[in-house]
Formats: C-alpha cells, sequence, structure tokens
C-alpha cells in the first residue's frame, strides 16, 4: 500500500513532464514501483496523454502531424453507426470511380451513352430502356428511339446536356450521335468534367459528415464534451480520408486524359 501512495503521488508531476513530450516517450515511472503497478501507472499516463494530444486542434511545429482518433465502434454504436458513416462515405468514392470509368474516356463509345438519364412526363429514365443504342461506325453511334418516339427530343436534350462534348443530330426517331476527335481541346474539355466531377463528390461527402456529426451533437446533453468532440473529430478524420482518395483517382483520371 506504501508503494502505491507513493507511485501516486508522483503521478502530477508524471503528467506535467509530459506535456513536453511525445505520446511514444512516456515518463518512466518512479523507483520502487512494483511492476504490476508499473504497467498500470503507465497505461493511465499513456490515456492521460492520449485524451490531452487529441485535445489539441493543430500540432505545434511544421511537419508534425495530428494525432489520429480511433474510437471503437461499439463503445459509441448507441451514438452513432461510425460503421455505417464509413460505408457511406466510401459510396459516394465508389460513385466517383464509376463515372470515372463510364463517362469520362477518350474514345466515346455506345456504353458511355447507356446511363445517360432522360427527363420524360413519366419521369427519370436510362437512355438504353428507351432507345437502342448501336455504333455505325467508329466515328458515329445510332440511338434508335422508335419503341419511344415521343422521348426522342428528351433524348437529344440529355444528350446534348451530358458533358461529353456531343452533339447529336435528329431524323424522325434516329439519332445521330457523331464521335469527337481525339483532339487536345477534346481531351481538356474531359479533364475539366472530370474535375466537375469530383467537385460535385466531395460535396455530396461533406453532407455525409455533417448529417453524422449533427447527429452525434443530438447527444451533447447525454454525454461529455469530449466524447462529442472525439467523434466530430473521428468522422472529420473518415472524411478526409476519402477526400484524398479522391483528389487520387481525380490526378490518375486527369494524367490519362491529357496523355
Amino acid at each position: 500500500m506504501a508503494m502505491a501512495l507513493r507511485c501516486f503521488r508522483h503521478l502530477p508531476s508524471l503528467l506535467y513532464r509530459s506535456s513536453f513530450t511525445t505520446i511514444r516517450g512516456l515518463p518512466q515511472a518512479p523507483a520502487g514501483c512494483p511492476a504490476l503497478l508499473l504497467d498500470g501507472c503507465r497505461q493511465c499516463v499513456h490515456q492521460m496523454l492520449l485524451t490531452r494530444q487529441l485535445a489539441t486542434k493543430k500540432a505545434k511545429g511544421k511537419g508534425q502531424s495530428q494525432a489520429r482518433v480511433n474510437i471503437s465502434a461499439a463503445l459509441v454504436e448507441d451514438i452513432i453507426n461510425l460503421e455505417e458513416t464509413n460505408e457511406d462515405m466510401q459510396a459516394v468514392v465508389e460513385a466517383l470511380k464509376e463515372d470515372f470509368s463510364r463517362n469520362l474516356s477518350v474514345r466515346t463509345s455506345p456504353g458511355a451513352l447507356d446511363h445517360i438519364i432522360l427527363m420524360t412526363k413519366d419521369g427519370k429514365f436510362p437512355l438504353n430502356q428507351l432507345g437502342q443504342i448501336s455504333q455505325k461506325s467508329p466515328q458515329l453511334i445510332i440511338v434508335n428511339m422508335t419503341n419511344f418516339p415521343e422521348s426522342t427530343a428528351a433524348a437529344m436534350k440529355a444528350i446534348r446536356e451530358s458533358g461529353m462534348n456531343l452533339n447529336p443530330e435528329v431524323d424522325g426517331t434516329i439519332i445521330r450521335v457523331p464521335i469527337p476527335k481525339v483532339t487536345r481541346e477534346h481531351r481538356e474539355s474531359l479533364a475539366k468534367l472530370a474535375k466537375q466531377s469530383t467537385n460535385k463528390s466531395k460535396e455530396a461527402l461533406r453532407n455525409v459528415r455533417s448529417k453524422s456529426i449533427n447527429q452525434v451533437k443530438k447527444f451533447k446533453n447525454k454525454v461529455s464534451e469530449d466524447t462529442i468532440w472525439l467523434l466530430e473529430k473521428q468522422i472529420q478524420q473518415m472524411a478526409e480520408s476519402a477526400a484524398a482518395e479522391m483528389d487520387k483517382l481525380l490526378a490518375a483520371k486527369t494524367k490519362e486524359l491529357l496523355g
């Protein structure tokens, strides 16, 4: 008991000295502290140091990275489902990947037109559900709207406004879509579209982050301020990670498009 009391008397000074150290440089336990108590003491100090570091919004000095938060999802499942939040953020990233793959290619293919959305009086429909799309030649794609002739004008408008630099021509219920030549201007236009798509995806990501943080704030009167802050920090880090992945996708796609 005497040894234990001696150990805990030293704890305030240990914590004071620790403010000048990093996590990996934990202070040494006082002499005479039993091995078992030493482990407990160091673990306690470690947790306190971690909390203090996380409470610092920005690491001091250049080149120092902020401490990352990693809260167990099971411990806060009554407040928010962190796994679901992460899945929602990753879904935004995956949607951007699909958009890049489907719509942003140097050479336009029939498949690139499949999922262009038409606005009709009956609702929204993908182009391939209302028209038959085929490639007549390497320079021409044909969209046959015979089955839904009333949607021909809507199909023309959707193709023209798809952002794919396409200028369709109509002959009755047949839409001819000339494939643009692969010019430097065309490549730069596609690169701009990739940037626009990324910005839209980041906006969707911010919406997911804001929704999650608002969910956490609903519990500010039920849990400690530290818990709320740590959860907000974790959600912010998840969003930053997803945004960084988007930036990598954009950089790779821009390099591909510009050749």
